[in-house]
């Protein structure tokens, strides 16, 4: 008896419809991700002024839609354009709507206090890999109930792997599992350039760059044991790994560069969610 790899997900039917106010890079992400997941685009309504076209069954408008409810409003536009866009989307956000935000430092509070009748409000922080169902998301809600937050759960569940945390954690969430493809990004970057400084081809070493590290991050998720622990299995006393391993290891030369990193994130999403508050 054979068992398949991957168990698909059943389509969750809420919510039917949903309007998406904006549509760059992450709402895009999001939008490929749930269509992925067979999502029907019929189910989507965009408004994005800027955006050429849209995928196909898609609705895209110029303009907000007068007249129409939706079941999910999406908040797709740039955390500092909230103020610009707000008053006119209130009257599409009334007691049969949620509204779901990526809006990167943008609180529960300050979302409450611009969508005052809006039936529940959802913070949700992917990253890109929602476009092929990989995104880890930190989660928070407020106003849904039990069986609401399952089915919330379910639907960006097609988008990869959603947690709820504590909105006091939210800015740290964000620089892990939002701004963390980024700097992932940047490694393997370095790793390219490091083989063709060592004498590689640059189109070759980058191909290897990728593969290395798509590879790892394979086998880091299928195996049982810590990253740090395959990086010791990895390494062998004396050997090349352990070599290249002491000069990251030097006086936790990696560990702080990446938490410097990090915190700089963290601390940059507070500041524009302090600016949201006081708007």
């Amino acid at each position: 008896m054979s068992i398949p790899a991957t168990i698909p997900t059943p389509v969750p039917a809420w919510p039917a419809t949903v309007l998406m106010i904006g549509c760059g890079n992450m709402g895009g992400a999001m939008l490929a991700g749930w269509l992925r997941a067979g999502v029907a685009a019929e189910r989507f309504t965009v408004v994005d002024p800027a955006l050429e076209a849209a995928p196909e069954g898609v609705e895209l408008l110029r303009a907000l839609p007068e007249g129409r409810v939706f079941d999910l409003m999406l908040l797709g536009v740039k955390p500092q354009m909230l103020d610009n866009v707000a008053g006119t989307l209130t009257a599409l956000a009334g007691p049969d709507t949620v509204v779901l935000s990526i809006l990167a430092g943008v609180e529960l509070a300050s979302l409450q206090a611009r969508f005052p009748d809006a039936r529940a409000i959802i913070r949700v922080m992917p990253n890109l890999a929602a476009a092929v169902g990989k995104s880890p998301m930190g989660v928070v809600a407020s106003g849904l109930g039990h069986e609401e937050r399952a089915v919330a759960m379910a639907f960006l569940g097609a988008l990869g792997a959603p947690e709820w945390v504590g909105e006091d954690l939210f800015d740290a969430v964000t620089a892990l599992a939002g701004c963390g493809p980024g700097f992932v990004y940047r490694f393997i970057d370095a790793l390219a350039s490091g083989g063709a400084a060592l004498g590689l081809d640059e189109a070759q070493s980058l191909r290897l760059a990728l593969a290395t590290v798509e590879g790892a991050a394979a086998l880091a998720s299928a195996s049982p044991y810590p990253p740090a622990e395959l990086a010791r299995r990895v390494a062998s006393p004396g050997g090349s790994t352990q070599a290249g391993l002491d000069v990251l290891d030097a006086d936790s030369a990696l560990m702080q560069l990446v938490l410097a990193t990090m915190t700089a994130a963290r601390d940059r999403n507070a500041e524009m969610g302090a600016a949201a508050r006081k708007a």
